[in-house]
């Protein structure tokens, strides 16, 4: 969670914000098939739903208080891996940023799986 305070008083935004923005963003770039999430239990990459598309990021601060992320996503078959990866790089660095003001140090894409469409 970050805290900005002003005049006015304080501003707090929570982790969850973060990753929502993160994901939102992720999965409207092309050739995303959508947001993965690994189950502990069997092992398996599981295709998250949009109401829950925030559990396939991860977010972490540093002491800059700039943001890590980290995105899992199962992508369409036929599609460029590396080309999607970078516009979602782009992507999430930008709308984060935008929505926040926080300054975005890395965001890293793993391509869990790949589906048809």
């Amino acid at each position: 969670m970050t805290q900005n305070y002003n005049q006015f008083g304080r501003v707090s935004v929570s982790n969850d914000v973060y990753s929502s923005l993160a994901g939102a963003a992720a999965i409207n770039c092309f050739g995303v098939r959508g947001m993965a999430m690994r189950s502990v239990s069997d092992g398996l990459v599981h295709l998250l739903k949009r109401e829950v598309m925030s559990k396939g990021v991860h977010v972490s601060f540093n002491e800059d208080r700039s943001l890590n992320i980290e995105i899992h996503i199962i992508v369409k078959t036929g599609v460029n891996i590396p080309v999607i990866c970078s516009s979602i790089i782009s992507e999430v660095s930008y709308k984060v940023r935008l929505d926040t003001g926080v300054e975005i140090r890395t965001v890293d894409v793993y391509v869990d799986s790949i589906m048809p469409d």
